[in-house]
């Protein structure tokens, strides 16, 4: 899905991830590693361009926000692109959510034991500070 949002008179456009069925191989933890410690990478790393040219687009928006309210926009206008802000963050959230619960959290669900019973915490903490914010 492409949302294109129009800040201090550009238009910006921002994707939602699409669901990522292309993820790196899990690898095999050697004796006495843990799922986070078996593989080099954290589940975004594919995709980690993409994050990053999201997040310059969600960076210029911000800017975008600064300059409008420096210029004394009015106030609807400014708050539309603060919501469009606050989507883009959002996508981007859920896109590491889905990319951490597909690597790191079946790596270690995988391993099981007190490793998955941590990773698992873990994410419904995040999950639930994001819920909260």
């Amino acid at each position: 899905m492409t949302v294109t949002s129009t800040v201090a008179g550009s238009q910006a456009s921002t994707e939602r991830p699409p669901a990522l069925g292309s993820l790196t191989p899990a690898h095999s933890a050697k004796p006495g590693e843990t799922a986070a410690t078996a593989h080099s990478h954290h589940g975004y790393i594919s995709d980690k361009e993409r994050y990053l040219a999201r997040l310059k687009r969600i960076e210029g928006q911000a800017r975008g926000i600064h300059q409008m309210v420096q210029e004394q926009v009015y106030c609807v206008d400014i708050l539309t692109q603060v919501s469009a802000l606050t989507k883009a963050l959002e996508a981007v959230a859920l896109g590491l959510v889905d990319d951490h619960l597909r690597h790191c959290v079946m790596d270690a669900a995988a391993e099981g034991g007190a490793t998955a019973d941590a990773r698992l915490k873990e994410a419904a903490d995040a999950i639930a500070r994001l819920v909260r914010s």
